[in-house]
């Protein structure tokens, strides 16, 4: 939205949230609240990594806008309708009135610093395949007042899971493939930690990374649980929630998704392609809108913790989610991702789209036909202990492992993915690029931005078809030379 105002030629905005979309079990409309407005890692090093003899760029400030975040009942009384018009069996979302003008003055007056940002990296190595990592990723506190919950619960749960691996290690216990415990610093300013450490070491990551598991803010609420996976992780996810699941009322269905997660999970899914996962718990109120609540950070007291998780048992349920799906992965020969899902996700996402062309159709069928050929003819032996060949299965894990990769288009609008599989919320199945294109069309009647974005979508889905042909032919190869 700042992006679209900056272009627009606006100098100032009062951010705050509305009343409506504030979570019900909490009264934060007289909060101010904190919001980064860095898009990622250290602004002053675009693109590469922050360390001793990079040169740093001159960038004092973020925007060019006045930007001050507001509380909601201030920005009730700078823009609301008269209290008679507010209809009290639902809420009225705040707006300015008909007539009227309001004169505000802004100064801001920031105020640009360095300070150093530290992440604490452990491994536990693998033993099949130990350059092939899994990297669970929770962060720690950079603020004394602000967000003190998310941070808590995401260190609490990976410790959790470190100490009951740490008893199978001392049994001799090893997982097949290397696992990476990350905790992030930096994560309110940007991401900072987890941007910088993935640009310094990309070209590792890139060949290396299968997966990525986030344990951002992953108790938020206590009413729903709420599964969040790439299209080739969603099979997984659903399977672990399914097993994990108690509490059958907490648990209705293995509803999971694939919309835009907050965090550090944002470098390894829009610049790698790594497929991603992440368990939480949330208010149902909260996860029916847009995702600005979880860039907003309000001040919270130290005991939200315990009076969202009196006895922990949400934290426990994620825990085990978390540490079920990062076991599998690690530990299967065969990576537990579907391909098929893939293809699915990418036909269910052009389905009712006004703007789709017929050859995005045909290469998304195209795109179903050869997954289906690759998940029959090459998963199923692989998965066959009595038919599996090693060579085969480094083979398979290697076309698995960059599934993803195709759909990564190289500049999305502000606030969308680059990753494409990503939707931006749960109420719109559509491929989210196109959505936006669609609306740029109707401000600036001219069809050259939907186009733009309709050749984006045809190369990725025509790359991911090309991409699954050519493992089918180095399998056929492979068997050919072998007879």
């Amino acid at each position: 939205q700042l992006s679209l105002l900056e272009d627009a030629g606006f100098g100032g905005v009062l951010l705050y949230v509305d009343p409506c979309d504030l979570p019900k079990t909490t009264d934060l409309a007289d909060k101010a609240f904190m919001v980064s407005l860095n898009s990622g890692g250290d602004p002053s090093t675009p693109g590469y990594a922050s360390i001793d003899g990079s040169y740093r760029q001159n960038r004092l400030n973020l925007t060019t806008l006045l930007v001050q975040p507001i509380s909601a009942v201030l920005a009730k009384k700078l823009v609301s309708l008269p209290e008679d018009t507010v209809q009290k069996d639902r809420c009225m979302h705040l707006q300015m009135p008909a007539t009227g003008k309001k004169i505000i003055s802004l100064n801001i007056q920031s105020v640009t610093t360095y300070k150093k940002i530290s992440n604490v990296i452990g491994y536990l190595k693998g033993t099949v395949f130990p350059d092939r990592y899994i990297i669970i990723g929770s962060h720690h506190n950079s603020l004394n007042t602000y967000g003190g919950q998310e941070w808590a619960s995401s260190t609490a749960i990976i410790t959790a899971f470190i100490q009951a691996l740490m008893l199978k290690v001392k049994r001799g216990w090893r997982p097949d493939r290397t696992i990476v415990f990350c905790s992030w610093g930096g994560t309110s300013f940007g991401n900072i930690g987890s941007y910088e450490w993935a640009e310094d070491l990309k070209r590792v990551l890139q060949r290396n990374v299968v997966a990525y598991v986030s344990l951002h803010n992953p108790v938020r609420g206590n009413s729903t649980l709420h599964p969040v996976a790439s299209p080739s992780l969603q099979q997984l996810a659903a399977e672990s929630q399914s097993f994990n699941c108690v509490e059958k009322a907490k648990c209705p269905g293995s509803n999971v998704s694939s919309v835009q997660i907050q965090g550090d999970s944002d470098y390894f899914i829009n610049h790698l392609g790594v497929p991603a996962t992440q368990f939480s718990y949330e208010d149902i109120r909260t996860s029916e809108n847009s995702s600005f609540l979880s860039e907003a950070l309000f001040p919270v007291h130290t005991t939200k913790t315990e009076e969202l998780d009196p006895s922990f048992s949400l934290h426990e349920t994620i825990a085990k989610l978390t540490g079920q799906v990062t076991l599998q992965i690690a530990n299967e020969p065969v990576l537990p991702f579907n391909a098929l899902d893939i293809a699915l996700e990418v036909q269910n996402s052009l389905k009712g789209d006004e703007v789709v062309i017929p050859q995005l159709l045909a290469v998304a069928s195209r795109l179903r036909d050869t997954a289906e050929l690759f998940q029959s003819d090459e998963m199923r032996p692989a998965n066959d202990p009595k038919e599996r060949a090693p060579v085969r299965v480094r083979m398979l894990n290697d076309v698995l492992q960059s599934l993803e990769k195709s759909f990564l288009v190289h500049r999305a609008p502000p606030g969308l993915y680059r990753n494409i599989l990503y939707r931006l919320d749960e109420r719109t199945s559509q491929f989210s690029v196109l959505l936006e294109a669609l609306e740029h069309c109707k401000l600036h009647q001219s069809n050259e931005t939907i186009q733009a974005a309709l050749s984006e979508v045809l190369n990725s889905i025509n790359s991911a078809q090309v991409y699954f042909k050519a493992g089918l032919d180095v399998f056929e190869a492979a068997l050919a030379g072998k007879k």
